[in-house]
């Protein structure tokens, strides 16, 4: 067993992967106040062909360079939109036919384990502040509120965390990820 080198991993370029089909897939930041968990959203999207970001209220844009720092490149791959609302760009993906599902701790909450995403449906995933969470209007406006189990003595995750493990579980369970 050896690591790979870069040229054996045998990645995309920027335009080879703007190309590419994406999954139906798009990631909403709801005032997301790190420029480094953006920049976390970024290099996700791209790892795992997020058709689009929707960076939302206080959430930083790019060009920044903490978010480039993070992002290592990832903001010229992934599609990103900056919609002032919220809710707005909610609305606008529900006339699209994506099922908008919010990631927060609500007392109906479906855990992420038991959710089963359609293989051939359209998602929305959206996460929020990390301090106050994904806002109160928002979650009234989702079709499903998920939680990530924990069984620790914490009650939260970090966003880039939270944003990693939805994702891939995500595109696990559509079936995207084949051996």
């Amino acid at each position: 067993m050896k690591k790979l080198s870069m040229d054996e991993l045998n990645r995309l370029s920027v335009d080879e992967f703007k190309e590419k089909p994406k999954i139906p897939l798009v990631i909403i930041l709801d005032n997301i106040r790190s420029l480094n968990n953006v920049g976390s959203a970024f290099r996700t999207s791209d790892a795992f062909l997020v058709q689009k970001i929707y960076l939302c209220g206080i959430t930083g844009k790019p060009p920044h360079r903490d978010i480039q720092k993070t992002a290592l490149g990832a903001t010229d791959s992934v599609d990103w939109e900056y919609v002032k609302d919220t809710t707005e760009a909610i609305e606008n993906l529900k006339k699209e036919g994506f099922v908008i599902c919010s990631l927060e701790q609500v007392d109906k909450s479906i855990k992420l384990n038991d959710f089963r995403p359609e293989k051939d449906g359209k998602y929305a995933l959206v996460f929020g502040n990390e301090v106050f969470g994904v806002e109160e209007k928002v979650i009234k406006a989702s079709d499903h509120v998920l939680e990530i189990p924990q069984l620790g003595t914490k009650h939260s995750l970090n966003i880039a965390v939270s944003m990693g493990i939805t994702i891939w579980d995500f595109v696990t369970k559509m079936g995207v990820l084949k051996n």
